[in-house]
């Protein structure tokens, strides 16, 4: 399944430390193992200091824990080179392969369907395709989408 919003940070240099911590610590923390993804999107436009929080909170619970297979991903663009979190990360790095605008809708239209045979609620919310997933980009958040 897809992340839901409790599992997504969407950085910027305005993301507090708070924030950070309160991510890493759901994702790494016991009782994390409920099939959630936890991303940080745009990581590598967080500010030095949340960057180094963001370091120092990763390594110590990763240490300090039992859980093994966590859900936890970092996404930054690639050609920012000069973030710490890149820096900082270079270890579990994993590049994406670069796709054409084609092959990510076609995809997402396999992937995303309604599965048949699915609870009434589900079917409520069908979009057109049959697709149960429809992302929202506004330059002004929260304005009644």
């Amino acid at each position: 399944p897809l992340p839901s919003y409790d599992e997504v940070l969407v950085c910027s240099p305005d993301t507090g430390e708070e924030e950070v911590e309160l991510l890493v610590r759901r994702a790494l923390s016991p009782g994390s193992q409920d099939q959630k993804i936890y991303c940080l999107l745009g990581a590598d436009k967080l500010v030095y200091k949340v960057s180094r929080l963001l370091e120092s909170h990763f390594f110590r619970l990763v240490q300090s824990s039992s859980i093994s297979n966590y859900r936890f991903l970092i996404f930054c663009n690639a050609k920012a080179d000069s973030s710490y979190v890149i820096t900082a990360f270079d270890a579990y790095k994993v590049t994406v392969p670069d796709c054409s605008k084609r092959e990510i809708q076609t995809y997402l239209k396999t992937q995303l369907r309604v599965p048949s045979g699915t609870a009434p609620v589900a079917q409520a919310f069908e979009e057109p395709h049959q697709q149960n997933v429809k992302f929202v980009f506004s330059e002004r958040a929260g304005m009644g989408k």
